[in-house]
């Protein structure tokens, strides 16, 4: 009773202490925190041997804080406490809780998360070298067959579009994988490279190209096959990639298509066109001077400059578009071509873009339909498969029109006054594919 007193007496001292402290810092403007402890930093005595008595202390942000640190330092000892305990000899375990001695350890007041020991870390020295072997081989077998049978994120994604798409059927109707032999080429994208084809055949829709010689008055469609011819030429001379050439094509007649030309500009239309094709696909693209040179210097370096930008506003920047190359390039690859096959089908391609009827015709079907027209030219079988099916959209009578005007177009090759695609596939380079003659079996065929 008392040393109850004295602390009471006390701790009533350091209170009007604290208050009168309180007051002055306040009347200065410092007044920032909170009272300290009260009593806490009262040092008490035990009288007679006695222990102290238990002084609640006021709950602060430090108290806390302290606390809080004090358990997580608790439980930190204690999980290196357990895993020092392990005996790695073969003995037996300390029990939780138990210290060596005998005494019983203090559990801290909150749940402390246990760390369990990998499997891996705990080995049995004194097994022999023959069973370790034998559990690594285990091991890392168990590993390479749950690398096999996980699903990446990728595959997962593309399983779930095709099921939204509708396109889960395909292993029910599909004989052959195209792509199988693409796995491991990230360039081939095989993860997407479906679903970037169903978005060109929509973009293709977008960017199609209706019959507009009606509204042009002084140019025709023989004096555009004379243009296309010429520029094949140009293109075959300056060696540019594939898609140069189909995109030029696509700009000549998208322009043509909103802008009505004089018929002396019709040749300065195409070189423009190609230029920007270059610039847009090649890496190293010729220079205005090399198309100046090419047109016999019909054209000054500022005209061909100046229709480049009138080309250009026309079509609102907008050169990224499907063109039959796109399409070619997937649908040969769908019909498991040798080197004639794949000669053949550019050539078919090529009398297309030279010839004015085709343009009705959206780029896939005519992808689609030289494809077929080769391989009836060469005689394959089956001439229209399941798999073909799957990968262009058509069927087998859908591109019948469109190739039948192919392999007429073939057959009229060899005495047409415009010899410059005919000329470049007799060339023995290109398996001369012109050179064989024409599936007029298909032409019969009602």
């Amino acid at each position: 009773m008392a040393s109850r007193q004295v602390v009471q007496q006390q701790n009533r001292v350091e209170g009007v202490a604290g208050g009168v402290k309180e007051k002055k810092m306040a009347a200065e403007g410092k007044n920032r925190r909170a009272l300290g402890d009260i009593g806490n930093m009262v040092t008490v005595r035990p009288v007679e041997g006695k222990p102290l008595p238990q002084i609640s202390r006021p709950v602060t942000r430090s108290f806390c804080a302290q606390l809080l640190a004090n358990a997580q330092a608790a439980a930190a000892a204690e999980n290196q406490k357990k895993c020092v305990a392990v005996n790695v000899e073969g003995g037996a375990p300390v029990a939780d809780g138990v210290l060596p001695q005998g005494g019983r350890a203090k559990k801290p007041n909150q749940k402390k998360a246990v760390a369990k020991p990998k499997p891996e870390a705990v080995i049995e020295i004194s097994s022999s070298s023959e069973e370790v072997k034998k559990e690594k081989n285990k091991k890392k077998t168990g590993e390479a067959a749950s690398k096999k049978t996980a699903s990446t994120l990728s595959s997962t994604l593309t399983a779930r579009s095709k099921a939204a798409c509708g396109l889960s059927r395909k292993q029910k109707e599909i004989t052959v994988d195209i792509d199988a032999a693409d796995v491991n080429n990230e360039l081939a994208v095989v993860e997407y490279v479906e679903d970037i084809y169903k978005f060109y055949k929509l973009a293709e829709n977008e960017s199609r190209i209706g019959d507009y010689m009606h509204s042009q008055p002084e140019i025709n469609e023989k004096m555009r096959a004379i243009l296309i011819d010429w520029l094949i030429e140009v293109h075959h001379k300056f060696e540019l990639n594939p898609e140069t050439l189909y995109l030029t094509i696509n700009i000549v007649d998208r322009y043509l298509a909103v802008q009505t030309i004089l018929r002396k500009e019709l040749q300065l239309v195409g070189m423009s066109a190609m230029l920007i094709a270059s610039k847009y696909e090649e890496i190293w693209a010729p220079e205005v001077n090399d198309f100046v040179c090419m047109s016999d210097r019909a054209y000054t370096h500022e005209q061909v400059l100046v229709m480049e930008k009138r080309i250009l506003g026309a079509l609102e920047w907008y050169l990224t578009v499907p063109t039959p190359y796109v399409f070619l390039v997937r649908f040969v690859k769908a019909s498991i071509p040798d080197s004639n096959m794949e000669n053949m089908v550019y050539f078919l391609a090529e009398l297309a873009l030279m010839n004015y009827a085709t343009i009705i015709y959206c780029p896939s079907m005519i992808a689609a339909s030289a494809v077929y027209a080769a391989r009836c030219t060469l005689n394959k079988s089956p001439l229209w498969d399941e798999t073909l099916k799957f990968h262009t959209g058509f069927s087998e009578t859908q591109i019948l029109d469109c190739a039948k005007l192919l392999v007429s177009y073939h057959s009229v090759a060899a005495e047409h006054r415009l010899k410059v695609i005919y000329r470049k596939y007799s060339n023995t380079e290109r398996g001369a594919v012109a050179l064989l003659p024409p599936a007029k079996s298909l032409l019969a065929a009602a």
